[in-house]
């Protein structure tokens, strides 16, 4: 916890406090945070002396961090990177160059000391907001190295965590590959492994399955859609068979799940709230079931009259989960997935199960955190947020987005992120990013940066807005930059240093102290220090400088622009003197 602590610039004991309490997690796997990778393990003592190396190089970074400005130790570099040293700063402060440098580093996130090393992070409302980056490989798209590419974007540009969601391709290779190169936590929905092997990757035919059971009330359809594999006996995926929902037994459930804790997984989704009480509910929504766990869940529960498999067995799960230290993310199958649905009884009735099952979690020595819906109206985003909170005891709250409207298509990422800005305002804990993708196809690299750093941004905002403490002090030292018109510290603060240079560069190719936006004579910057000297009592005798020398920002090439300015408008106002 001194690790977390000391990102969190915040005393050891006020995380231990909160995760005693329940209101913060720290998804960590024994194997992960070990750097076990996917070996057969040693024995758990052995597993535990090596995790807590990491421990005793983290008290070194404690007192590191009164040495440097707080936004500066928010974040460590990962501890298995070649450069890195226990106290080194990572996050945003560093240079553009760094940051690239890393991404073009395939070792950049483990180095040869510290394999698959894990660095954890803390998640509650209490302590900066946290953003997942999804990904993961589709029966028609991507594969193992795209995820990677996938997986060090996100690292680059901001991801606390990863969750691989693949449904096509080798899932475990993939799952694999993602761990061991992975420094932040890892996490998965275990049911996309239960029922797609390697024939996934073939194809499957969506579904939609008919209520004709007499037991539901008079509900007459669910659209419950899942791309599915057709069954094929003679294809295995790691540990079942490439099988139908309805197929899966609980003994196939339990070695998927230890399987995955074996591995290394770090927190697990598992939509155990759904059950078969919900499914009337579901009539008159406009978009069905959008939870893709979920609606492989109703299928369940329609074709074999029994209740949710992962409520029944969920002693069963958390008994596996509390031997690895996986956290649970209870995942929310009934969720809207349209604003026309948002904050319906279905929603509510779910997240009234959820907070049972956190209670059930904490009793066997599980962390737990609660997921939140996707689509909700701006004005009910906080009354979820706080709904939440009461019913479910703070567990920390896990939220897709919220999208605030439905109609931009490919804009997805700003949409959700106007409801993350809010959400993390009212006390959410962790936001899931969306991407452009969203609606309309499988994200890509520039996908998966597109939405870190919609993200981050509504992160950051919701931080300043909960006083969380130093958030603003970052804003404030950028500002103070350019209000002193520095460029190479403004470009040095900026969370994407390197576009914000490109964009001032496609202009203005050289550091002045005036951008291209209001030229010399205009800019507002220079006028405000010129009314600063006047304010200082030297007004009778102060001439406003005509030039720019004096600026740090101003760089060896921009003092010969300017000097060239000065001695053209010289040359032009002698000229218009002379006429």
């Amino acid at each position: 916890m001194i690790r977390v602590a000391a990102r969190e610039c915040v005393s050891p004991e006020f995380i231990r406090d909160g995760v005693a309490r329940g209101s913060i997690v720290i998804p960590a796997n024994i194997r992960h945070l070990a750097g076990s990778g996917g070996r057969e393990p040693g024995t758990k003592s052995e597993v535990r002396r090596e995790s807590s190396e990491v421990a005793a190089a983290c008290a070194r970074s404690l007192a590191a961090a009164a040495s440097h400005p707080p936004h500066l130790t928010s974040h460590f570099a990962p501890a298995g990177h070649p450069s890195a040293k226990p106290h080194a700063a990572l996050w945003v402060n560093q240079t553009v160059a760094q940051r690239r440098a890393w991404l073009d580093d395939p070792n950049y996130c483990r180095g040869e000391r510290a394999p698959r090393r894990l660095d954890p992070c803390g998640i509650g409302r209490s302590i900066t907001t946290k953003i997942n980056a999804n990904q993961g490989a589709s029966p028609v798209s991507s594969g193992t190295q795209q995820e990677i590419e996938k997986l060090r974007y996100a690292i680059l540009y901001g991801a606390d965590t990863v969750m691989d969601l693949s449904t096509g391709g080798d899932l475990d290779a993939c799952r694999q590959a993602i761990i061991d190169n992975s420094p932040v936590p890892v996490g998965t929905v275990p049911i996309y492994a239960m029922i797609a092997g390697p024939a996934a990757a073939r194809g499957g035919g969506a579904t939609t399955v008919p209520l004709s059971r007499g037991d539901y009330r008079g509900v007459e359809a669910l659209d419950v859609s899942a791309s599915l594999p057709s069954p094929d006996p003679s294809v295995e995926g790691r540990g079942v068979k490439s099988r139908r929902i309805e197929e899966l037994t609980h003994d196939d459930i339990l070695k998927t799940i230890e399987h995955q804790a074996r591995q290394g997984v770090d927190y697990f989704t598992i939509h155990a709230g759904i059950l078969r009480e919900h499914l009337p509910l579901i009539r008159g929504r406009i978009t069905g079931l959008v939870s893709r766990g979920g609606s492989l869940i109703a299928r369940y529960m329609i074709h074999t009259g029994r209740q949710n498999p992962f409520y029944e067995l969920f002693d069963e799960i958390s008994a596996i989960m509390r031997e690895y230290d996986v956290t649970y993310s209870l995942g929310d199958g009934v969720r809207p997935g349209c604003l026309a649905d948002a904050s319906d009884p279905a929603q509510v009735a779910e997240l009234h199960v959820l907070a049972e099952l956190v209670h059930r979690a904490r009793e066997a020595g599980v962390q737990v955190m609660v997921e939140g819906p996707g689509h909700i109206p701006l004005n009910e985003v906080a009354w979820n947020m706080e709904h939440q909170r009461l019913v479910c005891d703070d567990a920390p709250f896990y939220v897709l987005g919220p999208l605030v409207t439905d109609v931009f298509p490919g804009y997805d990422h700003i949409t959700s992120a106007i409801g993350a800005a809010e959400a993390a305002r009212a006390g959410a804990a962790m936001l899931c990013y969306v991407t452009p993708k969203e609606h309309v196809g499988l994200p890509r690299a520039e996908d998966v940066k597109a939405g870190c750093i919609a993200y981050r941004i509504a992160a950051h905002a919701g931080d300043i807005a909960r006083g969380i403490r130093a958030a603003r002090d970052w804003d404030d030292d950028l500002s103070r930059a350019r209000a002193a018109l520095n460029w190479p510290r403004h470009f040095e603060l900026a969370f994407d240093g390197e576009t914000a240079r490109a964009l001032h560069d496609e202009d203005l190719p050289v550091d002045t102290d005036f951008c291209a936006m209001c030229g010399h004579d205009w800019c507002s910057m220079r006028i405000s220090k010129e009314i600063e000297e006047f304010a200082s009592g030297k007004h009778a005798e102060f001439v406003p400088e005509r030039t720019a020398a004096q600026s740090p920002g101003v760089s060896e090439a921009g003092r010969k622009l300017l000097a060239e300015r000065e001695a053209n408008a010289a040359a032009e106002r002698a000229a218009a003197g002379g006429q």
